[in-house]
């Protein structure tokens, strides 16, 4: 038949990927990973920190490393504890590396400032903390290109969008998801939002017209979780089960919502399967809770669009699994991807590489890719301007910025100055005294404790250590 003379072999340099464990001693060792059963990834990365969410007695925690602090992780290492609750989901922030949110069952969604150095105590106290939701949230995701914009999405099949600069709701999607939302997406620029729901349908929406723009009823046939990520040019990736629960990926056209580019058949296995997609090789790599692989697709214009490249196989199976962005991987060593793979008691990195002969820059391997910086801020994006990202080369590779502090502004009434006039009464409550400018005293104040509590422990140290010295010349 003509269609034989077609080359047979696809040319594509990615038809090498190659997917290898770091050794031994580079692996994250006794570490309590979390056991609450829920499909969200449990770890989440970024050039400077790996988090994960651990066991905790009666609260809910996560654990943040610093990424070069392999090795034993010491028991007594500090964690992040203001949750009353399991914490179900975490998410660095994209313009901010000392920044990560999490989502509890305790119904919050809370944000930290995690320092650079590690901290001698557990951090208890976070930025702020985001209250709107009326049952556990599970899902949370910073806006790719907004600062301060982070979304969260609670069992209460709610939606909210968060202003973190100034604590404040922007918007709250009520009436479009009738029961358990499995997860949401943000596209490249942030304007529109895909989620999967278990009424079994995929929604695009854009948030700020608080509208559904398309919506497919059970793109996959069976009953058990669907995923959905945007992908390049607007179309929609899925994964999900057929009637046969055999795991299944679609590629689909937002224009065009009704038939698939492709659908795909894989194994039967009940794992649901994570999506993670690196836009600048338009490769998406599919890790299944509880499979011990993880295959990878390049998604190209022509037919059959989603195309299999491999599969990277172990013997153990991942309990959760982190996706670095691009601008923290290895560029002198070909690395394309790095995945952190959970397991019982530790966390194993996963470096995808693509071989190659020379040592210089490979610039067809990493076009520019998004940078730390955003593109606009909170108002700009929920008075209707977008942008893309602002991209950055990793020709030279990517130094992290040193300890940026996150700035929360709450807007209070106590900043609206009082009429002019005379002042019946001088209360000690002056209104002059603005919210912020309190709280940065009692700031001040808890530091300063903190530092006589030091100092207190110090000189009984020193006093003990003396008391040693002398008992023992006598």
């Amino acid at each position: 038949p003509p269609a034989m003379s077609r080359r047979v072999v696809r040319q594509s340099k990615f038809r090498h990927v190659f997917g290898q464990p770091v050794k031994a001693d580079q692996m994250y060792e006794d570490i309590r990973v979390s056991k609450v059963t829920c499909d969200s990834s449990f770890c989440a990365v970024n050039p400077k920190f790996v988090a994960i969410i651990v066991e905790s007695g009666g609260g809910g925690a996560f654990i943040v490393l610093p990424l070069a602090k392999t090795g034993r992780v010491d028991k007594n290492h500090p964690l992040v504890t203001g949750h009353t609750a399991p914490v179900l989901d975490i998410d660095w922030c994209p313009h901010n590396d000392n920044v990560i949110a999490s989502a509890s069952e305790d119904t919050t969604v809370m944000v930290w400032q995690i320092p650079d150095y590690v901290p001698v105590r557990n951090i208890t106290e976070p930025v702020v903390t985001l209250e709107g939701h009326s049952k556990r949230v599970s899902i949370i995701s910073w806006h790719p290109t907004a600062r301060n914009v982070l979304l969260s999405a609670g069992c209460d099949n709610l939606v909210i969008l968060w202003n973190v600069g100034t604590g404040e709701m922007l918007l709250a999607l009520d009436d479009m998801h009738t029961d358990l939302i499995y997860n949401v997406g943000w596209n490249r620029n942030g304007s529109l939002l895909v989620t999967t729901c278990k009424d079994k349908k995929v929604r695009v929406i854009d948030p700020r017209k608080q509208q559904i723009i398309a919506e497919k009823t059970k793109p996959h046939d069976g009953t058990r979780p669907i995923r959905a990520i945007f992908v390049a040019d607007g179309k929609i990736f899925t994964t999900g089960f057929s009637k046969m629960s055999e795991r299944q990926l679609g590629l689909w056209d937002l224009n065009n919502f009704e038939e698939p580019i492709a659908l795909q058949e894989m194994d039967t296995s009940n794992g649901v399967l994570l999506p993670f997609y690196d836009a600048d090789s338009s490769i998406v790599y599919l890790c299944g809770k509880g499979d011990s692989s993880i295959r990878y697709f390049e998604i190209t214009d022509e037919a059959p669009y989603v195309h299999y490249l491999n599969t990277y196989s172990s013997k153990e199976p991942q309990r959760g699994m982190g996706f670095m962005p691009k601008r923290g991987l290895d560029v002198s060593k070909c690395e394309i991807a790095r995945f952190f793979k959970l397991h019982e008691r530790k966390c194993e990195p996963i470096v995808m590489t693509v071989p190659r002969k020379s040592d210089l820059f490979q610039d067809d391997l990493y076009p520019d890719t998004p940078g730390p910086e955003p593109a606009l801020e909170a108002d700009e994006w929920l008075s209707g301007k977008d942008a893309e990202p602002i991209l950055i080369s990793l020709r030279d590779g990517y130094v992290p910025i040193k300890n940026r502090e996150l700035k929360v502004v709450k807007k209070n009434i106590l900043d609206s100055k009082p009429p002019p006039g005379p002042r019946r009464s001088y209360s000690t409550c002056d209104s002059d005294f603005s919210q912020p400018a309190l709280e940065e005293v009692l700031e001040e104040i808890r530091a300063l404790k903190e530092m006589v509590q030091a100092q207190e422990k110090r000189i009984s140290d020193l006093e003990n250590k003396l008391c040693q010295f002398t008992n023992g010349t006598d």
